[in-house]
């Protein structure tokens, strides 16, 4: 990239415009969304349900099922963010956290790169939500929440990703 020019600046991203010359000489400018990263929470109780949340999205207008997951302060490690996370939003704490996977969500537009860690011995407690967060813990059989992936239930792809990345890389090795 030649250069990046700041177009706004929020509390959680910033849009900046990208001036990228390509091999054969041409300038082409791009708008993206510039992220701190996030982490995305895979956490399973004992009895093999997954602790899901029903969360309001303003961007869409609607209530999403997803896993929990959330931004990374500045300068928080992605496994300090998993704990806080998990905490926050659906009250558990997990004794394992577990690295399963990095992947960037939107790189068409966004730099974000989501880390996915699977969450065992779960011990409950209290929520701790943000300001205006509305999200309700949801405790789902695995086979239920597969099959809420497979009829469209599920529509947030952060917990696509990690639901089925999950059934088909970990969960039976």
């Amino acid at each position: 990239m030649d250069h990046a020019d700041l177009l706004l600046r929020a509390t959680r991203f910033e849009v900046v415009r990208k001036v990228q010359t390509t091999p054969d000489g041409k300038t082409l400018a791009r708008e993206i969304v510039c992220h701190p990263g996030s982490v995305v929470l895979l956490p399973l109780l004992e009895d093999g349900r997954v602790v899901l949340i029903r969360n309001y999205r303003v961007a869409v207008e609607d209530w999403l099922v997803e896993l929990p997951a959330g931004t990374l302060s500045r300068g928080e490690e992605p496994l300090a963010a998993a704990h806080r996370e998990l905490a926050e939003e659906t009250g558990y704490r997990a004794r394992s956290l577990e690295l399963l996977l990095s992947f960037y969500p939107s790189p068409g537009i966004l730099d974000e790169r989501m880390h996915l860690f699977l969450a065992t011995g779960l011990d409950p407690g209290p929520t701790e939500l943000d300001a205006g967060e509305q999200i309700e813990p949801c405790l789902v059989p695995w086979p239920e929440a597969l099959q809420m992936a497979r009829d469209g239930r599920i529509r947030d792809a952060k917990t696509l990703t990690g639901l089925l990345y999950y059934e088909v890389f970990s969960r039976r090795s």
